[in-house]
């Protein structure tokens, strides 16, 4: 069974989350505050002993950004969830940008939040095979460990890219989202692919707005005027290409 440590100091949430997650087969571990949670996980063993966090955003003593970062600084492969009473950008963007996987707006569904906790855990790394739709029906991944375009070098193992020679800093979903399109240069990978190969392979569970956050993210990061983007460019109505 997977295990999921919960940040979360809404006694009356925390009851219908864990009731519902170990439902679905999860076992939890809640803490109510960030200190606790910081205690729990201020090890690579510690972390290690979780296989995704689930972070409410504003608690007693700090916010679930603060162990986020933390996390991060320790273990880049753990996923993390925020639970966020707001869906405003400037949130969603300091989330991903700090390093969490996905986001869910209060009030939520519980089953949309377990599928979307499956979907993580099965997406958890940037090698995971294509699963949707059929061979012919989306790009191939090729098995190497380093690509590269232009001054841009990826190194698909060490989860490492350079820009010009300068390292580039991006959260792990970004680092998942530019390898495929790189891997994948001067094809159309689909946003339906997109949501496939990142998030739920179905697709089902995915706000568009996130994806639309990170490719503008990954463009102000890349490209040399990111309002006229030379390389991540978009294929109205199907989704994105990487030019060389």
């Amino acid at each position: 069974m997977c295990k999921i440590l919960l940040l979360e100091d809404d006694a009356s949430l925390i009851d219908g989350l864990v009731y519902s997650l170990e439902k679905n087969n999860f076992t939890v571990e809640t803490v109510r505050t960030v200190r606790e949670a910081l205690r729990r996980l201020c090890t690579v063993d510690l972390i290690s002993q979780h296989d995704l966090l689930l972070l409410d955003v504003t608690l007693p003593d700090g916010t679930g950004f603060d162990v986020c970062g933390k996390v991060r600084d320790i273990n880049q492969q753990i996923p993390i969830v925020f639970l966020t009473a707001s869906d405003e950008e400037v949130n969603v963007i300091r989330g991903l940008d700090g390093g969490a996987d996905d986001y869910i707006t209060k009030p939520f569904k519980l089953g949309e939040l377990c599928s979307r906790i499956r979907a993580l855990l099965r997406r958890s790394s940037l090698s995971a095979s294509p699963q949707a739709g059929g061979k012919d029906s989306q790009p191939q991944k090729k098995t190497v460990n380093c690509i590269s375009s232009g001054g841009l070098v990826i190194d698909l193992a060490a989860c490492r890219v350079k820009l010009n020679g300068r390292p580039l800093d991006l959260t792990r979903a970004e680092f998942r989202l530019l390898g495929l399109l790189v891997q994948n240069a001067g094809q159309i990978v689909t946003r339906e692919i997109l949501f496939n190969e990142l998030w739920d392979h179905m697709g089902s569970f995915v706000d568009d707005n996130t994806l639309s956050v990170y490719i503008r993210r990954l463009r102000e990061k890349i490209e040399t005027d990111p309002s006229k983007p030379q390389h991540l460019v978009t294929a109205r109505g199907f989704g994105y290409r990487w030019v060389l």
